[in-house]
């Protein structure tokens, strides 16, 4: 498999992504596969998947949807919107996060390693209640 097919094989993946999908998560990953976003660091496919599994019992109706993709040697770039209601806040009121990922493919095509970039104060503690009327003080003080 080529890198372009196997991106765009990930990229099916991260579009239709469900629950059922994290037990298969191996297709996808390497065994030893390191990941890390603003609020993780794990290394090994199980976390990957408990991350995963996790996004889906906290969150309703998650979903990626990816508007842009650079493909380079073993590496790639996902442009991303991750779509999704909170549970307990603004119940099924559709928030919008918007970040990318950078992808290391193994010889096989399997992510070797993901780096997710997003900003965190912006994209969602902005949107807290308490938290967002800071974050948004603190912002406009650091504009200044």
């Amino acid at each position: 498999m080529d890198r372009e097919q196997a991106v765009t094989r990930i990229v099916q993946l991260f579009e239709t992504l469900a629950p059922q999908d994290v037990a298969r998560l191996g297709e996808f990953y390497m065994p030893d596969a390191w990941f890390k976003d603003p609020f993780h660091e794990v290394r090994g496919l199980g976390e990957v998947q408990r991350i995963f599994a996790h996004m889906f019992e906290a969150l309703q109706a998650p979903r990626f949807i990816v508007t842009a993709r650079i493909v380079q040697g073993d590496q790639c770039f996902l442009a991303w919107e991750f779509r999704f209601a909170f549970r307990s806040w603004r119940r099924g009121r559709e928030q919008v996060v918007r970040g990318g990922s950078h992808l290391g493919l193994a010889a096989d095509g399997r992510v070797a390693w993901h780096r997710d970039y997003w900003d965190a104060a912006e994209e969602l503690y902005g949107k807290l209640p308490l938290l967002g009327g800071l974050m948004r003080w603190l912002a406009r003080r650091a504009a200044a």
